[in-house]
């Protein structure tokens, strides 16, 4: 049987090959593979990990590459994120849809996350008082309620940083929201998120694109979505920024390293954007959009060979 359809493949493509058809035999050819093997039982297939880095605002554009992966018909098994990339990841694992998730984010301001405001800064330098990200967790809550990692829809799991022993902590049980919370609560500004017996801050001072942590879980395949900045650009006439800017310099050869154990990176177009713009929503969600339906192709071709390596072996 394998035989005859290689035949017949090899027939057509040699009928189409001259100038009188424009055809592109190895986008065909993948089509082909990818309508045999896309809907494969998990079992069947390779173990799929989408890891969402950290990047404030520009994490939006993780919505616009989930939207682009599923419109490819693209599986993916587990999510793990840190920041922003928790915030969306445990959105999305809870069974929002990305449309769900645009609505919801594309009207956001500061305002209805934390107590983050021009007068409360003030306080802050005055009194020394840490602001507070309550208002991120209830806003979160108002979706996932009280639910727990396992009765999640796609497993997830999400970084965040104990402020009191520097040491990297794995949340993937107990209460999504807070652990959510805890995993975007920026250092210095917002007051640690208290967690079981911890004190935790963001993630992304120890790890902004938590591919490690995606390699404890044994995945066959790691598709990664960086939302990096060109920090070269950055502003520094707010705290926030400044303090974004250091999170991002001391942990930059680290996010290299974990970018290289990746089997694909993402890259949205977002460099030139601030952690702060948050009414830069939808431009962010459509460059994720974009660059998840320009790397749909390779994420295929790298499943359709492991799939048939597995098979081989």
């Amino acid at each position: 049987m394998k035989k005859l359809i290689v035949l017949t493949l090899t027939s057509f493509f040699l009928f189409l090959d001259n100038p009188l058809f424009s055809f592109d035999q190895e986008t065909f050819l993948q089509n082909y593979l990818w309508d045999k093997v896309s809907n494969l039982p998990a079992s069947k297939r390779p173990k799929i990990v989408i890891v969402l880095g950290g990047g404030g605002a520009r994490g939006f554009a993780h919505i616009g590459v989930l939207k682009a992966l599923e419109e490819e018909n693209i599986p993916f098994d587990m999510v793990v994120g840190t920041s922003m990339g928790a915030l969306v990841g445990s959105l999305y694992c809870s069974g929002m849809s990305t449309n769900e998730i645009t609505d919801m984010v594309t009207t956001i301001q500061w305002k209805d996350i934390s107590n983050l405001s021009n007068i409360s800064l003030l306080t802050l330098l005055i009194s020394e008082k840490l602001l507070s990200t309550e208002k991120l967790e209830k806003y979160l809550r108002k979706t996932l309620g009280n639910k727990q990692f396992f009765q999640l829809n796609i497993p997830f799991v999400c970084i965040a940083t104990d402020i009191s022993t520097g040491e990297r902590i794995i949340l993937k049980e107990g209460d999504v929201a807070l652990a959510a919370r805890a995993s975007a609560t920026i250092p210095g500004i917002f007051a640690p998120v208290e967690y079981g017996q911890r004190y935790l801050v963001d993630g992304g001072l120890v790890e902004n694109i938590p591919v490690s942590v995606a390699k404890l879980f044994s995945p066959d395949i790691i598709i990664t979505v960086s939302v990096a900045a060109d920090i070269t650009k950055n502003s520094f006439n707010n705290i926030i920024s400044t303090l974004y800017q250091a999170i991002y310099i001391q942990g930059q050869q680290k996010d290299e390293m974990n970018l290289a154990m990746s089997d694909i990176v993402i890259r949205p177009d977002v460099k030139d954007i601030s952690v702060l713009d948050l009414d830069k929503a939808n431009y962010c969600i459509q460059s994720g959009f974009i660059a998840g339906k320009n790397n749909a192709g390779k994420i295929k071709e790298i499943i359709i060979k492991k799939i048939y390596e597995k098979r081989s072996n």
